[in-house]
């Protein structure tokens, strides 16, 4: 829970937040102006990478936006002065698009990274960084539950460039005292995801495919385990890390309760009473990088900070439906 003290915390608080118009990013926006902070946020709006400015539409009138990539080290300079905390929530979590255009990957997840931290460095060296990382970095699971101190050995390209980005965070905390620390996320769903192609959010993707009454294709068996998380769930886990005094230089799993792919669907389909689902072999371009069963173990972040998942997936799942169910158009 946030408690009074860390709600008072952001109040005036000047907060940029990258990737600010996408999924998670447009969420914190959202949860950081009801905590009275002073948001900016950068966003490219490359398509297909999730950025909708429909996301902030709530809070249009409230925050500012500067449309701008991350990798433009000029734009950087500018923006990181003067803040207090930075989100940095910028980059591309696809595993299949990194297979097949690594150099993209390497420019958003990794070039990227060094243009934000050299900006602070040089211009804002007091600011605060939470930087968002991903189960990906793992690969596949040696032991269950998956704790930080696990192997990071990544399937593909993604993971590779997504732990070389969090490196570079937690090398310029020990080396320059720029204050950082990363959230390695599991498997996130709910609103405000860009739900016109699969390949950023399986999980979302099979909500628009049984909102549309489609047959969903599971791959394998569909018993793969993840830890379904909803986003709510996670931004408060930045909110907590970016008000705590003991995050700095360390990194955090976020998880929630484990669930199958294949009981995620049928959940699903049983709130939405829509839908339905098959199951086949894997495609051969996905058979090498899929990562078999993954739970978190997050004690860590509970035990520094407090933070655990409180919404169930009932309950986010209808939260879900009911959102795109009201704004379906500026998302399929």
């Amino acid at each position: 829970m946030i408690t009074t003290k860390k709600k008072d915390f952001y109040k005036n608080k000047k907060v940029l937040v990258t990737g600010g118009l996408g999924f998670i990013g447009s969420t914190l926006c959202i949860e950081l102006v009801k905590l009275g902070a002073d948001v900016t946020l950068i966003d490219s709006l490359v398509p297909d990478y999730g950025g909708n400015l429909f996301n902030i539409d709530p809070i249009k009138n409230k925050v500012k936006v500067n449309i701008s990539d991350v990798r433009d080290r000029y734009s950087m300079n500018y923006l990181v002065q003067n803040k207090d905390i930075m989100f940095n929530l910028a980059g591309t979590l696809s595993h299949v698009d990194s297979m097949r255009d690594p150099y993209t990957d390497l420019e958003i997840n990794v070039t990227s990274q060094v243009s934000i931290l050299e900006a602070c460095r040089n211009n804002n060296p007091k600011i605060k960084i939470i930087f968002a990382g991903t189960r990906n970095q793992y690969g596949k699971a040696q032991y269950l539950p998956v704790d930080e101190k696990h192997p990071l050995e990544p399937t593909d390209v993604n993971g590779i460039n997504c732990n070389a980005g969090e490196y570079y965070h937690l090398l310029y905390n020990k080396v320059y005292g720029i204050r950082a620390c990363s959230l390695r996320l599991s498997n996130t769903y709910g609103p405000r995801h860009q739900m016109k192609h699969e390949r950023q959010g399986i999980l979302n993707w099979f909500l628009r495919q049984i909102m549309n009454g489609e047959q969903i294709t599971l791959h394998g068996t569909g018993t793969q385990i993840r830890d379904a998380h909803y986003v709510d769930d996670v931004v408060n886990a930045f909110i907590l890390a970016g008000a705590s005094d003991n995050v700095w230089g360390e990194v955090f799993n976020t998880g929630c309760t484990p669930i199958s792919l294949k009981d995620y669907v049928e959940a699903a389909i049983k709130i939405y009473r829509k839908g339905g689902y098959k199951i086949i072999p894997f495609p051969e371009n996905r058979k090498p990088i899929e990562i078999g069963d993954y739970i978190a173990d997050y004690s860590k972040i509970n035990k520094m900070i407090g933070w655990k998942p409180k919404f169930n997936l009932d309950t986010g799942l209808k939260r879900t439906f009911e959102y795109y169910d009201k704004y379906k158009k500026f998302y399929w």
